[in-house]
């Protein structure tokens, strides 16, 4: 795949690659290379590829082993429903059992460009004993459940993950207006988590719709869309890539003052221009800018909109020994797999938290933290440890005493008010314990894409760099009113 360049339709190939190549890397679509690798395993193997046996084109595509020219092959090979079969949404869920045979599967999703990579028949067969296969199929022009749009595999008795066949495995436009997967959902202990997916995904399609039809966007829907409470969540591998072409088309100048309910003179884009009429600051961070944002109690923060937004919020820390902490993590860690309040905690956390360095604060108090990125220190290109230390510094930020990872790990629901979304993950500026081989590191707080909660942990020697979109939560310095 790192090899291929842009793909020339009129040649039916991919072309080549060279260090001089600008051009962008070519989409993985995940059901042609299981294709792909499918026919290559077989012919290593010496088995016979029977759906291909009479092609002499792809015969000598294979015979010559160029990944490039098979993997054109395979993309055109899987061309994608067309728009009249995707009109009706009527059909059939039908379940393909644990440990049955894999090739009806296969079979039934193969040629219809869904994207999935169970497609391929080795992917099939190691997910299929893993648990069992559930798709929905819609009727074709025949009446018949042929048409593939949504598949959830399981991983015993929980939901493994939910697929449709919209852009990276997104639910499809229409079949996300019905009641299709919810209802499904019901007949499965843990599927309630997958309902605010469902819910995401149906108020996405309405704000579509109405962008489309020429109507207003209300302040819900644009704080919907601008994601300014919760990430918008779908079934894809990534983001639904309708929220960045709504948001391509929108004025966010105008759309700013909607979503902050003010005028657009009350947002600040200087910490000098900071006054008690303001609602909301989008700028770079400068000194004095978190004192400000206290003394007038400015709810909304931004580097730039939307996708710049720096996080403040409170978590309780202190008044429990070290001990109640980690007993905490055990309890949580010991539930069952299919409870979604089990928390892993990894070897290396595991180790610092029984550090000497690992301490709780003696009494309770209620802490300000703030969520933000490597980049909204101002760090576009990435910054070492103590880079990133020393500028939070400057603008009135200190580190976490070592308990905060932890409490956030054990609170974040309470916290945020939400679940932690997944694919999210933050480091806890804080002073380094020594972990195995005595290495600094510093608390993760994670969720999995599979739904797995984490508290982690990673090197963070002083002059260790991390990317500009890295998370760090500092916690706000305090200070006497009045005073900058």
């Amino acid at each position: 795949m790192l090899k291929l360049s842009t793909f020339d339709k009129e040649k039916h190939a991919f072309a080549k690659r060279k260090k001089d190549t600008v051009a962008p890397f070519p989409d993985l679509n995940r059901e042609a290379l299981a294709y792909v690798v499918d026919a290559v395993v077989k012919k290593v193997n010496k088995q016979d590829i029977p759906a291909e046996a009479d092609n002499p084109e792809f015969q000598k595509l294979l015979q010559g082993a160029n990944f490039g020219k098979l993997y054109a092959w395979a993309i055109e090979k899987v061309t994608p429903a067309e728009e009249s079969e995707l009109a009706n949404t009527k059909g059939e869920w039908i379940k393909y059992d644990q440990g049955s045979d894999h090739m009806p599967l296969v079979e039934s999703l193969q040629g219809h460009g869904t994207g999935w990579c169970t497609a391929g028949e080795e992917t099939a067969k190691s997910q299929i004993q893993g648990g069992d296969f559930h798709v929905y199929y819609s009727y074709d022009k025949a009446g018949k459940p042929t048409v593939p749009r949504i598949a959830m595999r399981m991983q015993g008795q929980s939901i493994g993950e939910v697929r449709g066949i919209a852009h990276e495995q997104n639910l499809d436009p229409r079949i996300a207006e019905t009641k299709i997967l919810d209802d499904k959902l019901n007949e499965f202990p843990d599927g309630e988590n997958y309902k605010n997916k469902t819910q995401d995904m149906k108020q996405l399609t309405d704000i579509e719709k109405k962008h489309k039809a020429g109507k207003e966007l209300t302040k819900d829907d644009l704080y919907f869309l601008y994601q300014i409470d919760n990430e918008i969540q779908g079934f894809g591998y990534q983001r639904d890539p309708r929220i960045s072409e709504l948001r391509d088309q929108r004025n966010v100048e105008a759309d700013m003052p909607v979503v902050f309910d003010c005028a657009a003179e009350q947002i600040a884009r200087d910490v000098k221009e900071i006054n008690q009429n303001t609602k909301a600051f989008v700028g770079p961070l400068e000194p004095g800018i978190f004192v400000q944002m206290q003394k007038y109690n400015i709810e909304h923060l931004y580097t730039e909109f939307p996708e710049g937004r720096i996080t403040m919020f409170e978590a309780d820390l202190g008044g429990e020994r070290e001990e109640e902490i980690i007993s905490a993590l055990e309890e949580r860690k010991n539930l069952s797999e299919t409870d979604r309040n089990k928390i892993y905690v990894n070897d290396d956390a595991k180790s610092m938290l029984k550090n000497k360095d690992f301490y709780t604060l003696k009494d309770k108090e209620r802490a300000n933290l703030v969520k933000l990125k490597v980049n909204d220190l101002g760090f576009p290109s990435g910054a070492t440890t103590q880079e990133i230390y020393d500028r939070a510094d400057k603008l009135g930020l200190e580190l976490c005493p070592p308990e905060t990872g932890p409490r956030i790990r054990l609170y974040y629901e309470e916290i945020f008010k939400r679940e932690q979304p997944r694919g999210e993950y933050f480091l806890i500026a804080m002073k380094q314990i020594l972990g195995p081989a005595g290495r600094p590191r510093v608390f993760n707080v994670c969720r999995l894409g599979g739904g797995w909660s984490w508290l982690d942990a990673y090197w963070a020697e002083l002059e260790d760099r991390w990317a500009p979109e890295r998370g760090f939560v500092f916690r706000l310095r305090k200070f006497e009113t009045g005073k900058l």
